[in-house]
């Protein structure tokens, strides 16, 4: 039986240990803090499959085929909505972009509609048909819980074999695959770095580098608001908004440049929780007040695609570099990694290997329209 660690128990790193218990590894999941206690917990819950390109479209399918089956065990709420994006009035680049990214997506089988002002407008009641160049909509999405997913997967790895070790900060010793715990060392066939942004330091301890940056992002929950909304993403101010517990959460935020994740500033700024309703009241006409705010961190690679796959130590494998889009794909790359540690293939666009590790790169915006 192969025995493999997972460092990280957030939404990928449970996905796979759950797929490799089942399939017979004697797997062993550290964290340490707690299940979702880090990105996952933090994360929009955002889910949908309209990506143009093929690898991401084939991605978002799986994963959202996952959390369907998920959903109907009665594990998790999957709150069906549909997701519109749109670029401003005078946005003339972001506005190409959407009308020629749609038909790429319906290409791929999903179902995306090209709007107007107009017909965005009538989804936003705060917008002007005027105020909008073009926008689109996608059908096949919905608002997932993270801690929810994360938890009930969680479960189901541990239903499968899987020991959860919480509250268990680990190290990796120099051959890779040795992990250091609290009780001692402890050797594995294979180990998974599934911690966010830990994961380069972790890696840097047995001289393994890779091209990952931090980046502190910022989100506020609204009190209620009376309109029925979608899941939207404003392209032109990059911000999105979802609805959740009867208000919305508003998010993007982001610093564009590296932040420490052990020491950033996990609350929320002033001029961003302003900013965030003024845009919300633009948009749906009603200004709701604040329930809280926070902040949290995301990772970026040079290419704004994942690290996921074998690094270049036999045994050492790792899942980071989301750029905000982890949870959404968690489902599948969890899968996907669970596979690879089990020989099998991986996605050669999201292979560690493609970098030295040691690249320059500037930290940019996860969501965008180009």
């Amino acid at each position: 039986m192969t025995s493999v660690a997972v460092v990280g128990a957030g939404a990928v790193g449970v996905t796979a240990a759950r797929h490799l218990a089942t399939g017979g590894a004697d797997v062993t999941v550290y964290d340490r803090e707690g299940v979702a206690a880090g990105a996952s917990g933090r994360a929009a819950g955002i889910v949908y499959d309209a990506f143009a390109e093929d690898t991401d479209a084939a991605v978002a399918a799986r994963a959202i085929e996952q959390f369907r089956a998920l959903a109907a065990d009665g594990a998790i709420t999957f709150d069906e909505r549909p997701y519109l994006w749109f670029a401003r009035a005078g946005d003339r680049r972001r506005a190409d972009a959407i009308r020629e990214q749609v038909p790429r997506m319906c290409d791929h089988g999903r179902d995306v509609t090209l709007l107007d002002g107009a017909a965005v407008a009538e989804r936003l009641p705060g917008h002007d048909a005027d105020d909008v160049a073009v926008g689109a909509l996608a059908r096949d999405a919905a608002c997932v819980d993270p801690a929810a997913y994360t938890e009930a997967v969680a479960d189901r790895a541990a239903d499968a074999g899987a020991t959860i070790r919480t509250g268990t900060p680990v190290a990796l010793a120099e051959s890779g695959t040795t992990v250091e715990t609290p009780d001692g060392p402890r050797s594995f066939d294979a180990v998974l770095l599934a911690a966010g942004a830990h994961s380069r330091d972790l890696l840097a301890d047995v001289g393994v580098p890779i091209p990952v940056k931090p980046y502190r992002v910022q989100a506020c929950q609204t009190g209620s608001v009376a309109a029925d909304l979608p899941i939207w993403y404003d392209a032109t101010e990059s911000y999105y908004a979802r609805p959740r517990d009867g208000g919305l959460l508003v998010g993007d935020g982001t610093e564009e440049r590296e932040a420490d994740p052990d020491a950033y500033d996990r609350t929320a700024d002033d001029d961003f929780v302003s900013v965030s309703l003024d845009r919300v009241t633009a948009a749906v006409g009603e200004r709701p007040p604040v329930d809280r705010a926070w902040a949290g961190v995301c990772t970026a690679t040079p290419d704004r695609n994942p690290l996921v796959g074998p690094v270049e130590r036999d045994g050492l494998f790792v899942a980071t570099g989301w750029h905000g889009h982890g949870f959404m794909r968690a489902p599948a790359l969890g899968e996907t990694v669970a596979g690879q540690i089990r020989g099998g293939d991986g996605i050669d666009a999201f292979d560690p290997r493609r970098f030295e590790g040691d690249e320059e790169f500037a930290v940019i915006e996860g969501m965008t329209v180009e």
